[in-house]
């Protein structure tokens, strides 16, 4: 581990295929610190110089790095609610971890998106714990739909095994594994977790979201053509939405691509300022909502409006146009670029 003054999440070789697990799962170990950092006068246009990161501090919490308020809501311990998520993501990672880079069968589905053995076993490794816990909540996957006995729930848990299959099946370690849970369709927590690097963001509402049990925060950047963007693809974007994407493009500093969920890690994490995609599910983007809000950003979609799904089992996942910055300013700025009211 890096030591506590740190802000640097700590790197970690590829495993091994016979890789074991450890006899405690890593974000169980968060230190206990109190760091501080300030940025630059000359690196707040962007947070560059200095590497702004914020306040930085793991709390007495070891589930999430925080203490969780234990009220929750409805009756339902929030704390509890967070340790089964973090348990759900290690039951993911176990099956993710034991095929990344191996040889095994890719299946295109309807959409021509890949899938494979891995995205199904990981998404039936978490639901398992999450009925495990809470048999009256439902679990939506993007494998396997709705699950529940009953037609709607107060609580949904929306799951994306693989997002980024493409970077898992090209071993590309940029890909993630996505948790939201949702109350009345609300995203209320939220957790990117990449197995391979060793990497877990968690969002609650309400909280300050962590990385590795450590506080993390945006970067400032009020001047969009100072902003480091990311996007999956430009391949992605058709229509009015590839017109209105290039707008934005050709405003930034930086454009650039690849990442999936990643890119929305990077920018919690203070070190990217902008990410515009279209065409996103609700299970590749409702995860995103706690972890980008806790850090200090904005997430919406191209018009503005707050990103969420009344679920249940008659839903049909539909596309989203998404937006997310870690300025409010340059939100606005890339929303007016977007044109897209």
């Amino acid at each position: 581990m890096l030591p506590p003054i740190s802000t640097i999440p700590p790197t970690f070789p590829l495993p091994h295929p016979a890789f074991t697990k450890p006899s405690l799962p890593y974000h169980l170990r968060s230190p206990s610190l109190l760091a501080t950092f300030s940025s630059s006068a000359a690196g707040r246009a962007c947070g560059i110089a200095g590497r702004w990161m914020g306040s930085v501090r793991a709390s007495p919490s070891e589930a999430g790095g925080w203490a969780v308020a234990a009220a929750g809501k409805e009756g339902v311990d929030m704390e509890r609610l967070v340790a089964v998520a973090q348990s759900a993501a290690d039951a993911a990672g176990e099956v993710l971890r034991k095929y990344f880079r191996q040889r095994f069968e890719i299946i295109d589905k309807e959409d021509h998106s890949p899938v494979t053995i891995a995205d199904r076993e990981a998404e039936e490794a978490m639901t398992s714990v999450i009925l495990k816990s809470f048999p009256t909540h439902a679990v939506f996957g993007e494998e396997n739909g709705w699950r529940c006995a009953e037609k709607s729930a107060d609580y949904v848990w929306v799951l994306d095994p693989i997002d980024g299959t493409k970077s898992f099946i090209t071993g590309k370690p940029l890909f993630g594994t996505l948790i939201a849970l949702l109350h009345n369709g609300k995203p209320v927590m939220g957790i990117i977790d990449q197995p391979i690097l060793r990497e877990r963001w968690v969002g609650v509402d309400g909280k300050k979201t962590t990385l590795n049990g450590q506080e993390i925060s945006v970067r400032p950047c009020n001047v969009l053509e100072q902003a480091y963007l990311y996007t999956t693809s430009p391949h992605l974007f058709e229509g009015d939405a590839e017109d209105a994407f290039i707008r934005v493009r050709d405003k930034v500093k930086v454009p650039l691509y690849g990442c999936d969920c990643y890119a929305y890690a990077l920018l919690a994490s203070g070190f990217v300022d902008l990410v515009v995609e279209s065409g996103l599910k609700p299970y590749d983007f409702l995860s995103l909502v706690p972890v980008i809000e806790g850090a200090g950003g904005s997430i919406t979609d191209w018009e503005g409006n707050k990103l969420h799904w009344p679920v249940s089992s008659e839903s049909r996942p539909t596309s989203f146009n998404v937006v997310a910055a870690g300025d409010s300013h340059v939100h606005g700025q890339a929303l007016a670029a977007l044109r897209w009211r």
